[in-house]
């Protein structure tokens, strides 16, 4: 009786390949995290400045309420909403878009006759680069007073849906990394490559990631930039209103050109994996080099089409610029996947396709190099938002993670170098190149060993017996047959295995290829932390923006003596001028005539103010007599603190008068 050998379980090389695979989910998830619980103020386009400005108490009700921002966005009908101290709507409809070739700005008008309190102004969009924005504010009319309205949370664009979709932005990029990269190491360092099991599968395994991420990603755009809930994400009007914008124009893009991608991995690992070395595989070479570059800026461009690319300064520019940063980082970090699978699962990998793949390598870093200079330049703009920004900071550590990639890099290339001195392949020194693999061959893998695989007989099983069925088969059934054969397909394949293991430089290789993959991987989730991170430059911006139209209200009583002189008899004097308290809001006014020889009284006096820096004024000041050469004005109100101008007119007669103007500083 003759037993069944038990099927080697996973080999033990695996565990490195699940150890990167693991890793690489974990980081996933928390970039997720990451940008779920993103704020506001870490989406990209910024709110700049609003009239009536955050905090502004303004004299009487405004007649529209006014957003600037520091980028493009959209806005739906509903995307500026004010609402009064009751909470009721004060807006009459949908925002108008002011901008006309200059500053992006928006404005809603409000009804007519509003009552005295504070209002606030809550607002959303999507920014240029796909971010969702929102916001609020409140100003004041008359004066500030109690309201019912709950300030939005800043939470816009997270929750379940905010990390669903943060996931599904980071597979999306790790699946084209391993499309283009894995296809281009096939294409370009080991042709032979096409008909390796492992190597297909990783391609199509990194198809079928950014397929099903993008589908992800286009029913999450409507939740994502709207309510929230996951449940809407199949609400096929939220789904209507997503394809016509521009992100989601550009995912269903993407889906088309992966079609195009499927037929050009069907053809390499169909067509072309069974043409033996000739003209026409060359010819075929050439036609899917073509074609696959061409199919990879296409998909390389549905990012830089509808994100940070797009939008800022240089877009013209910096659109190729990110398609060949996205293509350079494919064929470094897929290839460097792909020739960890070779190097652990293909014994048959040539030292030279190792050497051709250092080259590649090298190559995409320069071209990284240069294009991140400049992506680098554009987005953070100084050193101060380099050091002083979340962009600015997330960049150091991808550079960090960069500089100790290539560290790991050169001791590869020490190994590579070792590998081609020694000649033959990376795995058995002497062994020809071949389009199949251990394992995968079946019974070719145990032809090559000829009579020494009937050496190694199943348990239980007589010498004579297995020497038989090495030979003929003869005595024995097919199914038995068969399965002598399995057995030592898997006997030859461990042995292939073991001197692949054993030679030293192919296993030093190995493991710096891990650590190499291992650090790809979190570097891979920095930079889709840092796309979902508002620029520095534009952080930057928005912040000088914010400071220069909102200045702190912690101004204090204005004090002023201002020398005149009408020209007419007695037109000399001074005007002496308190404002109390002198920031924004109500405040008094007192003025005092003052002539050569004490109090001068006058028969008029007027004030005026202007805030040129928010075109806001003149505002008129008509103080009341008090006493001789003593006016007074009470409940002057100031809307928003600033350097205003301020006039003063004196009339000392029907016809002498004259005005003076001086520059007051409120709040």
């Amino acid at each position: 009786m003759t037993t069944t050998a038990p099927r080697p379980g996973p080999p033990l090389i695996r565990r490195p390949l699940a150890a990167v695979a693991l890793l690489a989910a974990l980081i996933a998830l928390l970039s997720g995290t990451v940008l779920a619980g993103a704020t506001p103020a870490s989406a990209h386009a910024a709110l700049t400045g609003s009239d009536p400005q955050d905090g502004a108490v303004v004299a009487t009700a405004p007649q529209e309420v006014t957003l600037t921002f520091s980028e493009q966005i959209a806005m739906g009908d509903d995307s500026i909403r004010v609402l009064d101290p009751e909470g009721k709507r004060a807006d009459t409809g949908g925002p108008r878009d002011l901008s006309a070739g200059g500053p992006v700005r928006y404005a809603v008008s409000l009804h007519g006759g509003l009552p005295e309190g504070t209002y606030t102004v809550a607002w959303q969009a999507v920014s240029a680069d796909s971010h969702p924005v929102a916001g609020a504010f409140t100003f004041s009319i008359g004066a500030p007073s109690e309201t019912e309205v709950a300030l939005p949370s800043a939470g816009y664009g997270g929750g379940l849906v905010g990390t669903v979709y943060g996931i599904a932005r980071y597979a999306a990029y790790a699946g084209f990394v391993l499309l283009a990269g894995g296809s281009a190491f096939v294409l370009a360092c080991w042709r032979r490559g096409a008909g390796a099991r492992p190597l297909q599968r990783l391609v199509v395994q990194g198809w079928l990631t950014l397929t099903v991420s993008t589908l992800v990603m286009l029913f999450l755009r409507s939740p994502y930039t709207g309510s929230g809930k996951l449940s809407d994400a199949f609400d096929l009007a939220g789904l209507q209103a997503a394809l016509d914008t521009k992100p989601g124009a550009a995912l269903v893009s993407r889906l088309l050109l992966l079609g195009a991608s499927a037929l050009f991995v069907a053809v390499l690992f169909g067509t072309y994996a069974k043409r033996e070395d000739g003209k026409e595989k060359q010819d075929l070479t050439f036609g899917l080099a073509v074609g696959g570059v061409v199919v990879a800026i296409g998909i390389a461009g549905t990012w830089a089409l509808a994100e940070h690319a797009s939008t800022g300064i240089q877009p013209g520019i910096a659109m190729p610029v990110d398609v060949a940063h996205l293509l350079a980082v494919a064929a470094w970090l897929g290839g460097l996947a792909a020739l960890l699978v070779a190097l652990y699962r293909t014994p048959d990998l040539t030292a030279d396709a190792v050497r051709r793949f250092s080259r590649v390598a090298f190559g995409s870093v320069a071209v990284l190099v240069a294009t991140g200079l400049y992506q680098s330049w554009r987005q953070v703009g100084s050193w101060s938002a380099l050091t002083g920004t979340r962009y600015g900071q997330l960049l150091l550590v991808k550079v960090a993670l960069v500089v100790v990639l290539l560290g790991v890099a050169w001791f590869s290339r020490r190994w590579t170098g070792r590998l081609v001195a020694g000649g033959g392949t990376a795995g058995e020194s002497g062994t020809a190149e071949e389009g199949g693999t251990a394992g995968e061959g079946g019974a070719t893998a145990a032809d090559r060993e000829g009579p020494d695989a009937v050496r190694d007989k199943a348990p239980g099983e007589s010498p004579e017996t297995a020497h038989g069925a090495g030979e003929s088969g003869g005595g024995v059934g097919p199914e038995r047959a068969a399965q002598l054969a399995r057995q030592r397909a898997a006997l030859a394949a461990t042995r292939q295995r073991r001197a692949r293991d054993a030679d030293p430089d192919r296993s030093g290789l190995r493991r710096s290829v891990l650590v190499e993959t291992g650090i790809a991987v979190v570097l891979l989730a920095v930079t889709t932390v840092l796309t979902s991170t508002e620029p520095g430059r534009t952080e930057e911006e928005a912040a000088r923006s914010g400071a220069a139209a909102a200045a702190p209200v912690t101004g204090g009583p204005v004090g002023l003596s201002l020398p005149f002189d009408t020209g007419g008899v007695n037109g000399k004097g001074t005007v002496r001028l308190d404002i109390d308290p002198g920031r924004t809001g109500a405040n008094d006014v007192h003025l005092w005539i003052d002539g050569p020889d004490g109090a001068m009284d006058v028969p008029e006096v007027k004030l005026a103010l202007t805030l040129e820096a928010r075109d806001i004024g003149p505002l008129p000041v008509v103080p009341d007599r008090i006493a001789a050469g003593h006016w007074a004005a009470s409940g002057v109100r100031i809307p928003m603190a600033g350097d205003w101008d301020l006039s003063v007119t004196v009339r000392t007669s029907d016809i002498d008068q004259t005005t003076v103007d001086t520059n007051v500083k409120i709040g």
